[in-house]
C-alpha cells in the first residue's frame, strides 16, 4: 500500500478530549475517527489489524471445533421477552419498532438468537456437543461512553455459544475456551488476568473475566499475592474481623421485576463502619434488577450485612447477606493474607448460562430415555475493537505506537528518501511478489515528516532506501523497538526480512 493513497493523514496535533494515550495515537496514526459518542470508523490501518486479531480468533475457534455462523444486528423484541431481558435491561437495550408496528431491538448480545436457532436445529441428543460462533457488531446505549474504543457504544465482539447435554459437557468446553483465550491473549501480545466475575444481564451460574492490568481501567480486583485468589470487586469476598467496628446504613429504591411489571422496594443496608455497600452483591440478595440511592432513610426493608450480629443490630432485619465491598488491606477469605487492588480493563468474559435461555425459549433436546431436556449453554465473548484499544495502551512509547509483528497492519515500513526513490519503487513491487506486507511512503514530504510518521505507526521494520544507504552498501533497516541500525545489500534484503519475520 502507497501513503500516497492512504485516505487519512497523520495528526501533528493531539486531538481534543482524548482522555488516554492508546487512543490518542490511534487517531494520531490513522487507524480511526469518530463519528459520534462511542462510534468509529475503522481506517484502512485499524481494519487491517482488527483482521489480524479476528484471524487469530477465527483459527483458536476452528481448533475447538467450533462453526462460524453470522446472526443479525436487528433482533425481534419477541426473542427478548420470552428470554425475560426486555424487562430486565434499561436504556443501554437499544428499542426501535419497524414500519409495520413491530417492536426490535439491536443486538447487545445473541444469547437469544442463538437459543432460538438451537430450538430450531438441534432435537436429539445425539446432535449434541455442539459450538458455534460469529464476529459481529453490537450495540450498547452507553450513558458514558469514555477512553475510545475501551468504552464504545458500538462495537465488534468475537462470541462462541457451545450446546450440551449436561453440565459436565459444559464444564469441558468452558475449560476449552478459558485455555483457547489465554493463547489469543498471548499470540496478540497482550498480558491477562482470568478473575471471577459477576453474571450480571447475561445470567447463569458461573462467570470469568480477562482482564488487562492498566491504571485507566474502570474495574477494581482484588487479588492475593499469597494463595492467588483473583476476583473482580463486583463478587468479591474477604474475611470479615469477628468484632465489627460500627455501622453505617445507605438507603436504595430497589427495582424488581414481578412478571412484566417492575416494582419499586424502599431498602436500608446497613454495613461496617469504614467500608461501602457492594450493590452488585446487594442486588443478588434482593433478586432485584437495579439499585438507586434514595434520599434518607424511609420505611422499607432493613437489609444486614453478615458480618453484624443480628442480636446486636437490634432493629427488625429482613434479610441478611455479604453486601459489603472488599477493600485493600481485607483479609483474604481463603488464606487470611492482605488483600491488593489494583485497577483493569475486562476485554473477555466467560459464563455457564446453564438453561437460562434455554428453559425459557423452549430449547430442548430429547434424550436417551426419549425425554425432552432444556440445552445446557455456555457463551464467551472477546470484545475485538476493545481489544485494539488495550493493545494501543500496552504497545507504544513515547512518539508512538509499536506493533508486534502477528497484528501490525503491514509488516514493514519502506521509506524513500531523496537519490532512493526508483530503487524504493522496484524494492516495494519485489517485496509484494514474495508476500511481505509492505506500508512504502512515497510521498513527497521532508524526510523528518516520513520518519516521525513511521515512528507513529509503528510497524515491526523500517527500511530506508537513501542515496547514503546506497552508497553504504544496500537499505537501512531499523526495528521499530530500539535505535541500531544496519545496512543489508539488497540481493540479500528479502532472505534477511524473511529471516527476520520467523523470528
Amino acid at each position: 500500500m502507497k501513503m500516497s493513497r492512504l485516505m487519512n493523514e497523520t495528526l501533528r496535533e493531539v486531538p481534543a478530549a482524548t482522555e488516554v494515550k492508546g487512543h490518542e495515537l490511534l487517531l494520531r496514526a490513522g487507524f480511526v475517527r469518530q463519528v459520534a459518542a462511542g462510534v468509529f470508523s475503522y481506517l484502512h490501518l485499524g481494519q487491517r489489524t482488527l483482521q489480524k486479531l479476528e484471524a487469530i480468533m477465527r483459527q483458536e475457534m476452528n481448533a475447538l471445533g467450533g462453526q462460524e455462523i453470522k446472526m443479525p444486528l436487528v433482533h425481534p423484541a419477541v426473542l427478548w421477552q420470552a428470554s425475560g431481558r426486555w424487562y430486565e435491561i434499561d436504556a443501554e437495550l437499544g428499542r426501535l419498532v419497524d414500519r409495520n408496528g413491530r417492536s426490535l431491538t439491536l443486538a447487545l448480545s445473541h444469547e437469544e438468537t442463538l437459543a432460538e436457532l438451537a430450538r430450531q436445529e438441534i432435537h436429539s441428543y445425539r446432535q449434541l456437543p455442539q459450538m458455534a460462533y460469529h464476529i459481529q457488531t453490537k450495540w450498547r446505549d452507553d450513558p458514558r461512553p469514555r477512553a475510545g474504543l475501551i468504552r464504545g457504544r458500538e462495537f465488534t465482539m468475537l462470541d462462541s455459544y457451545s450446546l450440551d447435554t449436561d453440565d459436565a459437557g459444559l464444564d469441558e468446553q468452558y475449560q476449552a475456551h478459558f485455555a483457547a483465550y489465554f493463547r489469543i491473549f498471548a499470540r496478540v501480545g497482550l498480558p491477562v488476568l482470568a478473575v471471577e466475575a459477576d453474571v450480571g444481564m447475561m445470567g447463569g451460574t458461573m462467570a470469568h473475566e480477562f482482564m488487562y492490568l492498566t491504571p485507566i481501567g474502570e474495574d477494581t480486583l482484588l487479588l492475593c499475592n499469597a494463595c492467588g485468589y483473583q476476583a473482580n470487586r463486583q463478587v468479591a469476598t474477604f474475611r470479615k474481623p469477628e468484632k465489627m467496628r460500627g455501622t453505617e446504613a445507605a438507603t436504595f429504591v430497589a427495582e424488581i421485576v414481578q412478571g412484566e411489571e417492575t416494582v419499586e422496594q424502599v431498602v436500608t443496608a446497613v454495613f461496617p463502619a469504614g467500608s461501602q455497600v457492594n450493590e452488585t452483591k446487594l442486588v443478588h440478595l434482593l433478586d432485584a434488577q437495579r439499585l438507586r440511592l434514595a434520599a434518607g432513610q424511609g420505611s422499607g426493608w432493613w437489609i444486614l450485612d453478615d458480618g453484624i450480629d443480628p442480636k446486636v443490630w437490634g432493629t427488625k432485619v429482613d434479610k441478611v447477606g455479604d453486601i459489603t465491598a472488599a477493600q485493600e488491606g481485607d483479609a483474604c477469605a481463603t488464606c487470611g493474607e492482605l488483600l491488593r487492588t489494583t485497577r483493569a480493563v475486562e476485554v473477555a468474559n466467560i459464563f455457564k448460562l446453564g438453561t437460562r435461555y434455554s428453559s425459557t425459549m423452549n430449547a430442548t433436546f430429547v434424550d436417551e430415555q426419549n425425554q425432552a431436556r432444556p440445552i445446557v449453554m455456555g457463551c464467551y465473548g472477546i470484545g475485538v475493537t476493545r481489544l485494539l484499544a488495550c493493545l494501543a495502551e500496552h504497545h507504544q512509547d513515547q512518539v508512538g505506537l509499536v506493533w508486534p509483528v502477528a497484528i501490525a497492519p503491514y509488516q514493514v515500513h519502506l521509506l524513500a528518501l531523496r537519490g532512493g526513490v526508483e530503487t524504493a519503487v522496484a524494492l516495494h513491487q519485489n517485496l509484494r511478489q514474495a508476500g511481505v506486507e509492505v506500508l512504502f511512503d512515497d510521498r513527497d514530504v521532508r524526510p523528518g515528516v516520513k520518519f516521525n510518521d513511521a515512528d507513529l505507526i509503528g510497524l515491526p521494520l523500517r527500511l530506508t532506501v537513501s542515496q547514503r544507504s546506497l552508497t553504504a552498501g544496500g537499505v537501512e533497516v531499523k526495528e521499530r523497538i530500539g535505535s541500531e541500525t544496519a545496512v543489508v545489500a539488497e540481493d540479500d534484503l528479502l532472505n534477511y526480512i524473511t529471516n527476520w519475520l520467523a523470528g
